[in-house]
């Protein structure tokens, strides 16, 4: 499905009017009915003309919310250097607080004997309580799951705990929420279909015991939609779902590992699935533009710790862009932080000011930060709200996007000043820029034509071919060994950059394992040619980047668990001088033709070799049937991987160590089917293979490991 301005969602559609009258008399789009009341009082009031954006109003025990909302996290029943004075004047409707943290300290005995939450942190407005769901998955090296629950290990003390749906909602009973989550369970959103379905399963199951335990609790309670990357299992598990006397619902299990067109598209495709009578829920998103999108595909409610992690980080959401305070083009500005804005901070505060406390580390700085990045956020869905009441929500919409993604409007990164007196060259060397007719730009190799991410925006590619397929984010949560990466072919860095944001994000939720990454390159004007064009390549405007092209490596002063290194020259030559073994592999070389030396069976013997005896994934873009045989014939076991642009398939190969680990993630093994298209190819052999050479590796082909057992060649000849 097309997403909203694309299609004109409900455009021309015909519009009727609900029991409670729409605002200024703005027709609302007939959807879903639930089959239950709601604890909230829900009242749709208006939704958008060519759009699914929605505003509602509902009622929790403690105040009157209007939606669409965002709900600051207050993981330990505090949001970060934030006073809950400020979060109420900054409008703050409901706050987010974690079950799981919350039941190992200070317990629910605390709050019983407190009163609840809300006497205990001195908030008078509503709290929703996370279930502990997406601990359960953060955790996979200190847990275990059963159809009972989840047993792990406190982070306090080492004792056992069992987290259940019945121990999760007396825990949030006692806690005192004004809405509950069930307990579901989590995954990577990239997971196979069998690993969907049954979390899907247990996440049904674990709804009922949930409700159940509710009782008469006049609290209101929440389902979580799941479904993974699978349309049929997300309508499935709305079917479920919708049918019972929960009082609104959340969509689950999204950014944890997909792109963002990805998630963009199962969002729009979820919240049509749910009543248009009930909240809907859009749980961990996100930035500004990400929850604009998520609005215009009808979503009412968000949370996110962005807000007060950017802010630490001195990273301030303006209405002239982002502003990154570490910069020294404020050491001496004295305007506000954003001249628009009306909070505590932009009212007193000069950017110098502000410059100067992040650069020093003053806590005040991250208070101040975050105080007026909390703000942004409320402004931003009041905005929005009175856009869809007065039904101009498009118009909204399309001012918004211009600069919700964008960096300092009015100090870029290079001065247009001196851009207009010296003009950035679109070529270096081999390499020339690339716009694509979809308006992203690529970096292209002018002798062969070929072009780095032609069909999708170079870091949508990165992010969905390497980093959400290798399950970066789960491995990380692993805190095992330092994690490394072998990136071939850095190019213009967008694999390298996927990883390191990966890190940086899962880092800002909890423990993370080291990871190094090893970067392969001969030839760095790919690389150098994008870094002189960072506003067509804006994932550049990093630190890590700029490391790499003045001394070869990068190493993370906010992470030290995360570093950087280039491995320059001619990858067959040089993977020897590697100082570290590879897990992932992430292979984008330019393509056979262009670099057919990098694709041989002798290449992918030698890239094994390497490897030591260590269980290692390779993730590469092609499908070819020639090349997936010479991995076949180097030693490697081979899986379809997920598709990329007009690709249908791509290619994973693992080592032979890596099959024997029963805890790995599971992948698509080719299987006898692709052995029989494979004897009939007019490509089955590499192109590095004498005619001589033909009969034997044919042999090889149809003895391997792989396969179980020997194939005959009669069995190649017998229908699919």
């Amino acid at each position: 499905m097309q997403r909203g301005e694309e299609t004109g969602i409900e455009q021309g559609a015909e519009k009727n009017r609900l029991a409670a009258p729409p605002a200024k008399g703005v027709p609302i789009a007939p959807g879903i009915e639930s089959m239950t009341p709601s604890r909230l009082n829900f009242r749709l009031e208006a939704q958008a003309t060519s759009s699914r954006a929605r505003a509602a109003t509902f009622t929790t025990l403690h105040n009157e919310v209007q939606t669409p909302l965002f709900m600051p996290v207050g993981t330990q029943a505090t949001v970060k250097a934030q006073l809950p004075q400020t979060l109420e004047d900054s409008g703050s409707q409901i706050l987010l607080a974690n079950t799981y943290h919350l039941l190992l300290r200070p317990g629910p005995e605390v709050f019983r004997k407190m009163g609840g939450i809300h006497e205990f942190m001195t908030w008078k407005r509503s709290v929703l309580t996370d279930s502990g769901g997406f601990q359960i998955f953060s955790l996979p090296h200190s847990r275990s799951m059963t159809e009972e629950g989840a047993a792990f290990q406190s982070y306090l003390d080492g004792r056992t705990i069992l987290l259940s749906p019945e121990v999760s909602i007396e825990t949030q009973k006692a806690i005192g929420s004004d809405i509950m989550m069930v307990l579901d369970q989590c995954i990577p959103s990239t997971a196979d279909l069998s690993t969907a379905r049954a979390a899907l399963g247990i996440t049904h199951r674990w709804a009922d015991r949930s409700l159940a335990a509710r009782g008469g609790s006049p609290q209101s309670m929440f389902a979580i939609v799941q479904g993974a990357l699978y349309k049929e299992l997300r309508r499935e598990s709305a079917d479920c779902l919708c049918g019972k006397p929960f009082d609104g619902f959340a969509i689950g299990g999204l950014a944890v590992g997909e792109a963002k067109s990805e998630r963009e598209d199962l969002c729009e495709f979820t919240a049509a699935l749910l009543p248009h009578d009930k909240p809907r829920y859009l749980m961990g998103v996100g930035t500004p533009i990400d929850i604009l999108e998520a609005v215009h595909r009808g979503v009412d409610m968000f949370d996110c710790i962005i807000p007060t992690q950017v802010a630490q980080r001195g990273g301030a959401f303006t209405s002239r862009g982002f502003l990154q305070l570490r910069r020294s083009v404020y050491k001496f500005s004295n305007e506000a932080l954003d001249p628009g804005c009306t909070c505590a901070t932009c009212a007193r505060y000069s950017r110098a000011y502000l410059h100067h406390l992040t650069k020093t580390g003053e806590t005040l700085g991250w208070q101040l930060l975050g105080l007026h990045n909390i703000h942004f956020y409320h402004q931003l869905m009041r905005e929005i709200r009175e856009s869809i009441l007065a039904d101009r929500f498009m118009e909204l919409y399309k001012e918004k996007r211009v600069f919700l993604h964008e960096p300092d409007l009015d100090n870029p990164t290079h001065d247009p000043k001196h851009r207009t007196k010296k003009k950035r060259p679109l070529t270096l060397g081999d390499y020339e820029v690339h716009t694509a007719p979809e308006g992203f730009s690529s970096i292209r190799q002018i002798t062969s034509g070929e072009i780095m991410h032609s069909r999708t925006p170079p870091m949508e590619e990165a992010q969905s071919l390497y980093i959400g397929q290798s399950n970066l984010a789960e491995r990380l949560a692993l805190l095992d060994r330092e994690l490394v990466i072998w990136d071939v072919g850095l190019g213009a860095a967008a694999n390298a950059m996927a990883a390191v944001r990966c890190y940086e994000e899962q880092a800002a939720k909890g423990p993370v394992r080291p990871m190094r990454i090893l970067s392969f390159e001969n030839d760095l004007n790919s690389l150098r040619l994008a870094f002189l064009h960072d506003d067509r390549f804006p994932y550049l405007r990093h630190s890590g980047p700029a490391g790499i092209l003045k001394e070869g490596q990068w190493q993370s002063k906010q992470h030290p668990g995360l570093n950087w290194k280039l491995i320059s020259g001619d990858f067959l030559s040089t993977m020897e001088e590697a100082p570290a073994l590879p897990g992932l592999i992430f292979f984008d070389m330019f393509s056979s033709k262009t670099s057919a030396d990098q694709w041989t069976i002798e290449a992918f013997r030698k890239l094994l070799a390497a490897c030591r005896g260590e269980p290692a994934e390779l993730f590469t873009y092609t499908c070819s049937t020639a090349i997936r045989a010479a991995l076949l014939a180097a030693g490697f076991h081979v899986a379809k991987g997920r598709n990329a642009g007009e690709k249908l398939e791509t290619t994973i190969a693992v080592t032979p160590e890596y099959t024997r680990l029963k805890t790995e993630l599971p992948r698509e093994m080719l299987s006898l089917d692709w052995l029989k298209r494979w004897s009939r190819s007019g490509a089955k052999f590499p192109s590095d293979l004498a005619p001589g050479q033909h009969s034997a590796f044919e042999q090889t082909i149809l003895t391997h490991p792989q396969f179980c057992r020997p194939v005959l060649p009669t069995e190649l000849s017998m229908p699919i």
